[in-house]
């Protein structure tokens, strides 16, 4: 069940209550990406206490290693990992066409080589919902044909085609095993940077009922302004009644704008895959604990931030901490980055409720993209 709170009054920005299996979801949300059944560098009961209830896993990689069998062991995801909270698991899609080393598109399914040892494998539509019934997934994506920047129209239309196709005997495939979970399926669009396309996908998804509709194809390499102008068309064309999905979005800048146009849930690697890289948010834009500007630096990473990194080391620490390739560096630095996204989703949450969402925008980019104060 999905229920509208709040709206802002001069953006489609709203807030949100998503009913799901393993409890209350309050959106917008991101969610942290937990693909090998683990969320890097981070413990779960810590993601618990930022209050986050929903994240995401990978099917494509669960079936490779360890695999369902092992999976079903537990009788589920949530168990084999300790997690009693929500889970949405990606289909594999963008994995299969950007990992595996060999990759057929069939009628049928997807044809591949695992990335890890080499070995063949066929996924079908309904192979992939099969999957993520026994992987108990709160929120299940459909195969889809994912496509990059820069290919031809013919080539954009078939994928549509293709992703449309699958989706018809994804959700048939759902509702013969409806019975065995309590899962929600939902739809992915593609079109890639035709609009026209996009229009197509986002009908033929429609039609179909999809419990929420996930936008596929975007912050995939192309420049800000065409992301935010496709990011604008697209979302407009989504049921209002529905939970709205952006995958693959982690930054402040792209959450702020995808808030801004009604998005409910998203999810990237980049604030994790950033804090194991030493790069971490503060609210006046990131910082490189490479740099060596930072090693006699006595502050806190953020001198605003109440997360127990902030509260308790220092710049000078943590760059010592990366600089001698403790794992510790990573531990700290992803706690921080994952509870800054986190309170900039309830900050999000309160101005959406107060009806000043884009004045909250405005100053926060004003003061996050400012540069000499780190």
């Amino acid at each position: 069940m999905f229920t509208i709170l709040n709206r802002d009054k001069s953006t489609p920005a709203r807030t949100a209550k998503l009913q799901l299996t393993h409890g209350e979801v309050t959106t917008p949300a991101f969610m942290p990406v937990g693909t090998n059944a683990t969320v890097k560098a981070i413990e779960l009961n810590i993601l618990e206490q930022m209050g986050i209830r929903l994240i995401l896993s990978n099917a494509y990689h669960l079936y490779l290693r360890p695999g369902i069998e092992v999976i079903n062991l537990f009788k589920g995801l949530h168990k084999f990992m300790a997690w009693q909270h929500n889970i949405l698991t990606d289909s594999g899609g963008f994995q299969l066409f950007s990992l595996a080393p060999f990759c057929k598109i069939e009628e049928a399914g997807v044809y591949f080589r695992s990335h890890i040892d080499g070995s063949y494998h066929r996924l079908t539509p309904e192979a992939v919902v099969d999957i993520q019934t026994t992987l108990g997934s709160d929120i299940a994506m459909p195969l889809d044909v994912c496509t990059p920047v820069g290919i031809t129209k013919q080539e954009a239309l078939q994928a549509v085609v293709t992703t449309s196709k699958w989706a018809k005997r994804s959700k048939q495939r759902w509702h013969e095993g409806v019975h065995k979970t309590h899962s929600s399926l939902f739809g992915i669009m593609q079109g890639n940077f035709f609009k026209d396309l996009r229009q197509k996908s986002a009908d033929e998804l429609i039609e179909l009922d999809f419990a929420g509709y996930a936008i596929g194809g975007l912050s995939v390499g192309e420049e800000a302004q065409v992301f935010n102008e496709y990011l604008a068309f697209t979302s407009s064309l989504l049921p209002q009644d529905r939970p709205r999905y952006l995958m693959g979005i982690g930054t402040p800048e792209y959450i702020l704008e995808a808030v801004g146009q009604g998005i409910d849930l998203f999810d990237c690697v980049f604030p994790t895959r950033t804090a194991r890289n030493a790069l971490v948010f503060t609210r006046h834009g990131t910082i490189n604990f490479r740099n060596k500007q930072y090693q006699n630096d006595v502050t806190a990473i953020d001198k605003d931030c109440s997360c127990a990194t902030c509260q308790t080391y220092s710049r000078a620490y943590m760059r010592h901490l990366f600089k001698s390739k403790e794992i510790l560096a990573a531990m700290l630095a992803t706690r921080h980055n994952l509870y800054f996204i986190q309170n900039l989703i309830n900050l999000c949450r309160a101005a959406i409720a107060k009806g000043r969402f884009l004045d909250f925008k405005k100053s926060f980019l004003g003061e996050y993209t400012q540069t000499g104060k780190c």
